[in-house]
């Protein structure tokens, strides 16, 4: 925000480089010489003009989209219609913070997901369904033993596209089930194709939180560790020998 700051004096006519750069705030005041270098220029009133535009219209922008993330919250607190057992249904927010609770995924894209598939999940009768529906199941196709693609169908670009920043945002997390299937996939196919598997793996996982009104419980970023250790270990053993070094297994331990 001191950036703005600074843009706000020079539009209402500050030009001293001292004054303009104290105007810092946070980390950017260990650049405050740089700063008073930087700020000393020709600033006329035409470019104050231009600036001030822009600074009206980012508050405008800002303004309309808080008014409708209010609106968002409220409709999101009304609880929804009854399923197709004549059950009332999960309201929003409750479905929404269900969500919020998955790796990589905050209040914004929780809210976009519902959006898209909604919370009533008798409609898709398994997880698989739902992917299917969405376009984040991959092909499976074997004609004369002889695998296909293995592509993703067409489906909600929309939803695909969330879910696949959703994928992102939890690949850069730490010890996390999630991150650890991303870096593990990363390395046989590519981080893009590992992206959209994550992006699939959050779908399914929704579900299971939508139809079950349950929360997320992470396995850990240890879980395919656990899951098969004599593996691992043996991949272990394979980098120390193309390392050079000689592994012998006790085989009395």
């Amino acid at each position: 925000m001191s950036g703005r700051a600074m843009l706000a004096a020079l539009v209402a006519g500050e030009r001293d480089p001292v004054v303009l750069a104290e105007l810092a705030k946070g980390k950017l005041r260990k650049k405050i010489p740089a700063l008073r270098k930087a700020l000393r220029g020709r600033f006329t009133d035409h470019h104050a003009l231009l600036i001030g535009l822009s600074l009206a219209h980012t508050a405008h922008l800002e303004q309309a989209s808080a008014q409708l993330d209010d609106r968002v919250d409220t409709l999101f607190a009304t609880p929804t219609g009854p399923d197709r057992d004549g059950a009332p249904g999960i309201p929003f927010a409750r479905a929404r913070d269900r969500l919020d609770t998955i790796t990589g995924v905050g209040k914004r894209a929780a809210e976009t997901i519902i959006a898209e598939i909604g919370t009533d999940m008798t409609r898709f009768p398994t997880a698989a369904h739902l992917a299917s529906w969405a376009g984040l199941a991959p092909g499976n196709n074997i004609t004369g033993g002889k695998r296909g693609s293995g592509k993703t169908t067409h489906g909600d670009v929309w939803l695909t596209d969330i879910l696949v920043q959703c994928a992102w945002a939890a690949a850069r997390t730490r010890d996390t089930y999630l991150s650890a299937q991303f870096w593990r996939l990363a390395r046989r196919i590519g981080k893009k194709k590992a992206a959209v598997a994550v992006a699939h793996s959050i779908l399914v996982i929704s579900w299971h939180l939508l139809a079950q009104d349950c929360d997320y419980t992470d396995l850990g970023g240890d879980y395919f560790t656990r899951r098969n250790p004599d593996r691992q270990r043996d991949r272990l053993i394979h980098q120390l020998h193309n390392l050079g070094y000689r592994v012998t297994l006790d085989k009395t331990a």
